[in-house]
């Protein structure tokens, strides 16, 4: 059995324990644990208007722009810096997909809506980008983390803390559910894993054209 077929099952027994995850919990544990965490929504209101999307996706565009003008300046920049500028891009551009696509298609009303009267529920084809499900902010946090842990293993474990705490933290400010959190993190991870295994495909080409023969 190749390495990629090794792979793709594990990516495929990974999207079935999600999606039975994310069942059980839209339909069990979501409303009980937002009503219990509704509690600490004042407290962290604060916090939520500083990680807001635009302000992390604002800061992801800047950090691209100045290593492409370094790049420019340079003529190179380090290995690490090329995963920094790609990590920022995948999720730059999963946030995007997941606002523009996926919340539009499953249409879960947030916690917030709900606890003043929306139902928990899909409501197909009748979302927007405020929609709850998946967590936008779990996809652009563990596309850019699934980079890094693909191209640098000795970040997963510290990225793994990372991506729980971020979990943790929405969940408990109330701002998703749990399984708004679960599915942003697989689709995340997905898109952050995918490019980085094809980054690293494109250097090891770029090395060895830079071989001589």
């Amino acid at each position: 059995m190749n390495r990629l077929s090794v792979t793709i099952r594990i990516w495929l027994l990974t999207l079935i324990l999600c999606v039975v995850a994310v069942t059980l919990s839209f339909w069990r544990a979501d409303l009980p644990i937002a009503l219990y965490c509704s509690q600490f929504t004042r407290q962290l209101n604060i916090l939520g208007k500083g990680l807001a999307s635009a302000v992390i996706l604002s800061g992801e565009a800047i950090v691209v722009m100045a290593l492409v003008l370094a790049r420019l300046i340079r003529g190179k920049i380090s290995p690490v810096a090329e995963t920094l500028a790609v990590a920022c891009l995948t999720s730059m551009c999963a946030y995007g997909i997941n606002s523009s696509v996926l919340k539009l298609y499953f249409g879960v009303a947030d916690p917030a809506d709900v606890m003043h009267g929306s139902k928990h529920a899909f409501n197909l084809l009748k979302g927007s980008s405020d929609s709850s499900f998946p967590s936008g902010h779990m996809v652009l946090a563990a596309a850019f983390a699934g980079v890094f842990m693909r191209l640098y293993r000795v970040s997963i474990w510290p990225l793994s803390i990372f991506l729980l705490f971020g979990a943790c933290l929405l969940i408990v400010g109330d701002w998703h559910f749990l399984s708004d959190v679960i599915a942003g993190t697989f689709l995340g991870a997905t898109v952050g894993l995918l490019a980085g295994e094809l980054w690293k495909v494109h250097s090891g080409r770029n090395a060895d054209l830079g071989r001589p023969n």
